[in-house]
């Protein structure tokens, strides 16, 4: 591992430590935002949960556009552009004083972020040797949760859930990182041979749409991790909601931190291991059994009462995130188009509607059966995210007929 690091392109190092870094600032503000809006500006629940899911509606339909346009014009122009942006949103978080303020800012952090991530996602895969995608894809997990150690124990300190200082905060450290893009593109003067040439031969977009739109392993792919990101998605948006009103405000934040950060450590602690068995399975079966093992951790939530059973379910969920995401790029790289690359990273975008769905239909549960009817309200948002299981074995099935059909043909 620590000669694979050394040999890792300048550009590849600056994504993963300004991933790191990113996280780390967002991570300070964007998790207590739930908490924020419903104690501090007394937003229902509705409403805030319909705040923190237009980022993801955003996303939706800005992100396959966003990694077509890194194929067609090259990842450089897209990060350097929508990281610059990215900074001038969190200002506006800083500033936002109502509700229509802070849905406007959020819903400009989702088009950030489904812009700038399937162009970096791409880049490390066009920096990376097929054999190692794999292993980088996992470093940039590995420094998203770095980032998360330490994100939420700043945001807790400095009172994140009263205040939105922090998003100051977080627009300056992206504007380091893009300076930080530009002075390694610079130094390395990096050419890129493929599909991020500006100007070379690409598809057009309708071209890269019908592609995507024909392809039916993704569009399934893409269905079934809808499904079940719309269980995972209670983790920052009704659970925090949740703990606010059953423990208070400052105990809820607290407790909500503590399980952030109790969540990225097991993520780093048990990723590789987890990692080397999952190798030797399909990562669309890692995806599967993540899946099912994150709805379980949800459900969960509804049974904790003291602190051990809730560390204990927080570790399941856990368990079941690793699987999914650590996952989730290495086999978006497996399927995609070698000159499409971007564009299909971009398409997993359409995955963030289990983004929108969770949020939203997790704030409505709780105006609706109310808060002390914790077992419906998380038992039905578990049981949305488990359908996915099926779907995503269909996936399963017809990989392995597609390889039959592609084995036949060039026997």
């Amino acid at each position: 591992m620590l000669k694979y690091l050394r040999n890792l392109h300048p550009l590849a190092i600056n994504i993963l430590v300004g991933t790191m870094f990113g996280r780390m600032a967002t991570s300070m503000s964007i998790p207590f935002l739930a908490i924020y809006l419903t104690q501090v500006k007394h937003v229902s629940a509705s409403q805030t949960g319909m705040i923190i899911a237009v980022s993801s509606l955003v996303g939706i339909t800005t992100s396959f556009a966003g990694g077509y346009l890194s194929d067609r014009f090259g990842r450089k122009i897209v990060l350097y552009s929508s990281v610059f942006l990215w900074a001038a949103v969190f200002v506006i978080f800083g500033l936002a004083q109502s509700v229509a303020g802070f849905f406007l800012a959020n819903a400009l952090n989702g088009f950030c972020r489904s812009v700038f991530e399937p162009a970096s996602r791409a880049l490390l895969a066009d920096l990376t040797e097929p054999k190692n995608r794999l292993t980088i894809f996992n470093l940039r997990y590995t420094a998203i949760n770095v980032g998360v150690i330490f994100g939420p124990m700043l945001g807790f300190y400095f009172g994140s859930s009263t205040t939105t200082f922090l998003f100051f905060i977080a627009a300056g450290v992206y504007v380091l990182y893009g300076l930080s893009l530009m002075l390694t593109y610079s130094k390395t003067g990096y050419q890129p041979s493929h599909a991020d040439a500006a100007g070379s031969k690409q598809a057009g977009f309708s071209e890269a749409a019908k592609a995507v739109r024909e392809d039916k392993v993704l569009l399934m792919s893409i269905l079934g991790i809808i499904l079940a990101t719309t269980g995972f998605a209670q983790f920052n948006s009704t659970l925090p909601q949740y703990l606010s009103m059953e423990y208070g405000q400052n105990k809820g934040a607290g407790m909500f931190s503590a399980f952030l950060i109790l969540n990225a450590v097991t993520v780093i602690s048990l990723q590789y291991p987890l990692l080397s068995i999952g190798k030797k399975y399909s990562p669309i079966f890692s995806i599967i059994v993540g899946n099912l093992v994150c709805a379980l951790g949800v459900f969960a939530f509804s049974l904790a009462g003291s602190i051990p059973v809730w560390g204990a379910v927080i570790f399941l969920f856990t368990i079941g995130e690793i699987l999914m995401f650590s996952m989730t790029d290495a086999f978006i790289d497996s399927i995609a188009k070698s000159d499409l690359r971007g564009t299909y990273f971009g398409a997993m975008g359409f995955t963030q509607i289990g983004n929108i769905v969770g949020p939203s239909l997790g704030g409505f549960l709780l105006d609706y059966f109310g808060y002390g009817d914790t077992v419906t309200v998380f038992g039905l948002l578990a049981g949305l995210s488990l359908l996915g299981v099926p779907v995503l074995y269909a996936v399963k099935l017809a990989m392995a007929r597609r390889l039959n059909q592609q084995r036949s043909e060039a026997g």
